[in-house]
């Protein structure tokens, strides 16, 4: 095994891991002298990444908190005092120092652990955690839960990387400063978001920081809470003195610990929004490793290069807004080239709808950048907000599809959420063509909300068109068997009609819906008239879903309808041609139902 640091330093001689064998839980942390405390620091931060660079996984935020959770694990005493780590991407040191190190000690062990803490894997993790802005309001209700119980114990939250954007870490300090018992919430203060900070808030911690603590701009103080502030939020010995005097308090306090994302290693200090999630990379360049050839073009670009031409070429009134994920769409390319159209709201999904209807209510044009996963965190106000106001904002939806991922961060769920909504346009374009296409029609247009689900597997091309609202395009006209393909399944249903064709000679239909909303009922009134099997493929939850309201649409008829989809479940981390087996999403699979459903007829 390889070390590679120790605060900074890039040496890649070869190391035993000592301090870290003799640790199988807390309490062994308690053993630990000073000196030993400050080896398993560089341990841990060794196997971090090493495991991260092979891997892929959080950098920075881990790196930063090493010193704060040995300090924790030796002042407090875990499972009976709590802490709940907000997004829990800052919590492998706690999880190697809680009986998990086997997960970063070996390859073949990398995968047995999660991402993000799990009250499944251990009695140290309360909460199965992987969005921002919960750890308040959930330490919040542990302390009541403990104060009614008549227990004793300290509750802490750990929030930071941004997560106090949120507008639920504001009501979680609202409610906590109104307990008469103990809560301690410590924010880490990294000067950083998963990008750079943004909000006036920020500019409070920045006095805080300033002052060591004395500003009288204190949020903390305002809403009710006592403070302190510790400047050297990565020297165990100010951090193990620090939790010694706050342990047992008997009244709310906030921490705030500043602290340097990336601490120890070099490349995640210098370029802290790189290295805040990483895939595979190597250690000593940096450079991503990677089997997959880079695509020569992708939707990111194509977006920002449309976007760019519209301003510049056709003086369009638009702007771009996304919740502190920047990185996930190529927008700091539009920062750069359109600084005063860009606005990052922080991790505040919530506010980017809201205010991008107010924006399209007075004529701008908005388009809101958000991941499927994280934009189920705003429905209240794509509901109330933007759907009820029929203001024009348009939403481009990334991530919407079946793939290998946590549990907290699933993107299967955005066809469902969006299309139960009245009044918003739910498109889904299976090429370059088709989006820039919608995109005109959507700037064109001010009646509805529109929403675009971007395809993720590659780009591909078509003629160009336009496009036309409830209009499906029929790709090969067939009998006996019609396969509707959504979005980024298109090849899917190409292979299912090849197949079907070859194999068995039969002349099925390909159609490409184009749209999730909008139904074009002259269309599927042909098929019903000369087809006996629909098909139905969409890269995302069934319930609820497209197919669901085809089904429907034929529930008179004698038409048999197959959906085939993700089904309705958290998945962890599952091999995608796992998962693809199980929902039966592959040509083979698919095939063969329609050849039973036809034979039974």
């Amino acid at each position: 095994m390889r070390s590679l640091l120790i605060e900074g330093k890039t040496s890649m001689t070869e190391t035993t891991i000592n301090v870290l064998n003799r640790i199988n839980g807390p309490e062994d942390v308690k053993q630990l002298t000073l000196s030993e405390m400050q080896q398993a620091a560089a341990e841990i931060r060794h196997l971090v990444l090493n495991k991260v660079s092979k891997v892929s996984g959080h950098v920075g935020p881990n790196l930063g908190v090493t010193e704060l959770t040995i300090a924790f694990h030796y002042v407090f005493d875990s499972p009976k005092d709590k802490i709940v780590w907000d997004v829990s991407h800052q919590s492998y040191p706690h999880k190697i120092l809680t009986g998990r190190k086997e997960g970063f000690l070996k390859e073949e062990n990398y995968h047995d652990i999660t991402g993000y803490s799990s009250q499944f894997e251990s009695p140290h993790d309360y909460f199965t955690v992987g969005h921002t802005s919960t750890s308040i309001s959930l330490a919040v209700g542990l302390a009541k839960a403990r104060d009614l119980k008549q227990e004793t114990g300290n509750v802490l939250a750990l929030i930071g990387d941004g997560s106090l954007s949120g507008g639920l870490a504001f009501e979680g300090l609202n409610n906590g400063a109104e307990l008469q018992s103990n809560l301690i919430i410590i924010v880490n203060d990294n000067e950083m978001s998963i990008d750079e900070n943004f909000g006036g808030l920020y500019h409070s911690l920045a006095d805080l920081r300033a002052s060591n603590g004395q500003s009288p701009n204190n949020l903390f103080k305002a809403m009710g809470f006592d403070y302190v502030y510790v400047e050297a939020g990565n020297d165990l010995p100010t951090l193990i003195e620090m939790f010694k005097q706050v342990k047992d308090i008997d009244h709310p306090l906030v921490v705030h610990i500043h602290t340097e994302k990336g601490h120890g290693y070099e490349k995640a200090v210098a370029d802290k929004m790189t290295y805040h999630w990483r895939g595979p990379f190597d250690l000593e360049t940096g450079a991503p490793v990677t089997d997959s050839p880079v695509p020569s073009e992708n939707y990111n670009t194509i977006l920002m290069d449309y976007l760019d031409q519209k301003i510049v070429t056709e003086q369009l009134p638009l702007v771009a807004i996304n919740a502190g994920i920047p990185g996930a769409f190529g927008l700091k390319k539009f920062q750069a080239q359109h600084p005063q159209r860009y606005f990052d709201v922080g991790i505040a999904e919530g506010h980017s709808i809201t205010f991008a209807s107010a924006l399209a209510s007075q004529g701008i044009r908005p388009l809101v950048f958000h991941s499927s996963t994280f934009l189920q965190r705003a429905y209240d106000q794509l509901s109330h907000d933007l759907a009820l106001n029929s203001n024009p904002a348009i939403i481009i939806v990334k991530g919407g599809t079946i793939t290998k991922n946590s549990a907290t961060h699933q993107g299967l769920f955005d066809i469902p959420l969006i299309s139960s909504i009245p009044n918003i346009q739910y498109l889904a374009p299976t090429t370059k063509e088709e989006l820039t296409a919608m995109l005109d029609w959507a700037l064109a247009q001010t009646e509805y909300p529109v929403a675009i689900r971007i395809p993720e597997h590659g780009v591909a091309h078509s003629e160009p068109s336009v496009f036309e609202l409830g209009k499906y395009q029929t790709l090969k006209a067939g009998s006996q068997v019609a396969v509707l393909a959504l979005g980024g399944f298109l090849p899917l249903g190409e292979k299912i009609i090849a197949q079907l064709a070859n194999n068995h000679q039969i002349n099925a239909t390909l159609i490409n819906p184009l749209t999730i909303t909008a139904f074009d009922t002259a269309t599927l009134d042909v098929l019903a008239a000369n087809h006996e099997v629909i098909v139905t493929l969409e890269d995302g939850s069934l319930d609820g879903g497209f197919g669901e309201k085809i089904s429907r649409y034929f529930g008179g008829t004698a038409l048999k309808v197959l959906t085939f989809g993700a089904e309705k479940e958290f998945t962890d981390n599952e091999a995608l041609v796992n998962l693809y087996e199980r929902y039966h999403l592959t040509p083979g699979q698919i095939s063969q139902e329609i050849l039973t459903h036809l034979s039974n007829k």
